[in-house]
């Protein structure tokens, strides 16, 4: 009696919740050996022609990315601007001329300046070794032009197909097709990397950090489940499809749910949208929440070399406000520069280890004026529009800061709050509401300083998950802070676009939720599907837990009583 052969069944950490069923597609991102080669054998003959060529390569890769980020809108346009920036970046152009002039090729030129920088940015970890990903694929980009090959990236499958690869740079992820690219499966990546952020707002299946992942051959069977993590090969396919059947009927119920958010026995729960510019925030504007959470300033900035007037930040503030004129609101937050996001007019250079140094609202300590005139050009945009408008800053690591900030913003007539993304913060998240008005918790920063581990560090990902239960006692800390002194908790981390964890978060006391569109439905229909008694359930169950996958059963088991 023949016995049926046992499954294989890979795991990684699970980021966008849902199953998908479908033939492998994998990614490769090598250029052609033999256009190299004969560019090689054929290539600028001097120092001056190959920088020249180089600099070519970079005006139109940068400008590229530019038009793709321009049609896009929301963290699809966020990256890919981000990632022209850095394609244009002029420590990197040195780095290649200075090893053009020592009288190296220009390819082993690009590539030595590309190791360099990826050390360098590898070394101070944090949310710069994130840019790492970014760097290699500028190099296979720029080498690609140099060579006369098409630029690589993701093949484009002609019917549903799951995506594997070691890692999605941002300008391949940014242009996935949601009908035919079904589920996101990477070797590499945490929760919180571009891979994981742009599956969120596409709404499709997606595990990262999966061991093994390349060794699948395309054309392979694979269903990928975004709740549990499991990656299973060959899947019997009754099953599987019966499985994808189940989750498309579960979120199809979920786009019923109109809102406004609130758990089954009618605890009011604000469910808010993150924003980057206009475009997005009139996409928001018509969905179902009740303002915006986290509105990201440094996003319209990343492309400026000189600060830009208070009437022009005005202009710029006044279209995210204007379609939440409607007795919503809108939370804005103060430049969140640095570190990974440099903007030529407020970042230091220099600095050893950007993630831990002067960015956020520590770049106002030396330079009072910048902060000061953003908060004019924000009064001036809610001014105009009538939104409510309350204006928060990141990186706030003391009670006195907090309180600076809190008096800064209250000149304004506008509501003060700050950002809890230092453990101090949540630990002390007491005393910050004695001074400020609200707190928000921005899940990715806190996990990662919390955990002491890089977002993008593939090994670390299981520290680098919001289910942490480190995490989560902070969280707590914070959110019973709020309930004590009778003012609003909110979330607008990454963690907040987790249906499951979002049970937990309201049992723990947050108020709001602020995540990407896409995922505002099905968190509002789990939270509808509940009464608080069960959130508080699942909080507890999720505060106990060992670990974060202990803590994910725990609350699916809570849920499912």
């Amino acid at each position: 009696m023949s016995q049926t052969a046992p499954l294989t069944v890979l795991r990684g950490t699970p980021v966008v919740p849902g199953v998908a069923y479908a033939h492998a597609v994998v990614a490769t991102a090598a250029v052609s050996p033999e256009a190299i080669a004969r560019f090689e054998k054929a290539g600028p003959p001097d120092a001056d022609e190959a920088l020249a060529a180089y600099d070519t390569a970079v005006a139109a890769t940068a400008d590229a990315l530019a038009a793709r980020a321009s049609a896009l809108s929301g963290a699809a346009a966020e990256v890919l601007t981000a990632t022209a920036g850095l394609t244009r970046d002029k420590g990197l152009r040195a780095a290649v001329r200075k090893r053009l002039r020592a009288g190296e090729p220009l390819l082993g030129a690009l590539a030595g300046a590309v190791d360099q920088f990826a050390g360098v940015f590898t070394q101070m970890g944090g949310l710069m070794a994130e840019r790492v990903t970014d760097l290699r694929d500028i190099e296979r980009r720029l080498t690609a032009r140099l060579v006369g090959e098409p630029e690589p990236g993701v093949p484009v499958p002609d019917q549903p197909s799951v995506l594997l690869a070691e890692d999605l740079a941002p300008a391949d992820t940014a242009g996935l097709d949601a009908a035919l690219v079904v589920a996101l499966v990477t070797e590499r990546g945490g929760p919180t990397s571009h891979t994981a952020i742009i599956a969120r707002q596409l709404g499709i299946p997606c595990v990262v950090g999966v061991h093994g992942a390349l060794t699948v051959g395309a054309g392979t069977p694979v269903m990928v489940d975004g709740t549990t993590g499991e990656v299973t090969l060959s899947p019997d396919p009754e099953q599987a499809a019966g499985l994808v059947a189940e989750a498309r009927a579960a979120r199809e119920a979920l786009s019923q749910w109109t809102g406004p958010g609130r758990t089954a026995d009618g605890t009011a729960v604000k469910l808010l949208a993150n924003v980057a510019d206009g475009t997005s925030a009139v996409k928001a504007g018509d969905g179902p929440v009740e303002g915006v959470g986290l509105f990201r300033t440094e996003l319209s900035f990343l492309d400026r070399k000189d600060e830009p007037s208070v009437e022009e930040q005005a202009e710029i503030y006044a279209k995210v406000l204007e379609p939440f004129a409607d007795q919503r609101y809108v939370v804005v937050r103060t430049l969140d520069a640095g570190s990974d996001k440099p903007i030529a007019f407020a970042t230091l250079e220099g600095e050893e280890n950007p993630a831990l140094g002067v960015r956020g609202l520590r770049l106002s300590f030396g330079n009072p004026g910048l902060l000061e005139r953003q908060l004019e050009g924000i009064a001036r945009a809610a001014e105009q529009t009538g939104t409510e408008t309350w204006v928060m800053a990141p990186m706030v690591a003391t009670v006195p800061e907090a309180a600076d900030f809190a008096a800064a913003v209250r000149k304004h007539g506008l509501k003060a709050g700050v950002m809890v993304e230092i453990p101090s913060a949540a630990l002390l998240a007491h005393q910050m509401l004695e001074v400020v008005d609200f707190l928000s918790i921005g899940t990715n920063d806190l996990t990662q300083y919390t955990m002491a581990a890089d977002r993008m560090a593939t090994d670390l990902a299981h520290l680098t998950d919001s289910w942490q239960p480190a995490v989560l006692q902070l969280i707590a800390i914070t959110a019973e802070a709020g309930k004590q002194a009778g003012k609003p908790v909110g979330v607008c981390g990454e963690a907040a676009a987790d249906p499951l964890l979002a049970t937990a978060l309201v049992g723990m006391g947050i108020t709001s939720l602020s995540m990407a569109l896409a995922a505002v439905r099905p968190v509002g229909a789990q939270l509808a599907a509940v009464p608080m008694d069960t959130c508080e359930q699942a909080a507890e169950a999720a505060l106990g837990a060992v670990d974060p996958m202990a803590a994910r059963a725990a609350v699916r088991d809570v849920l499912a009583r």
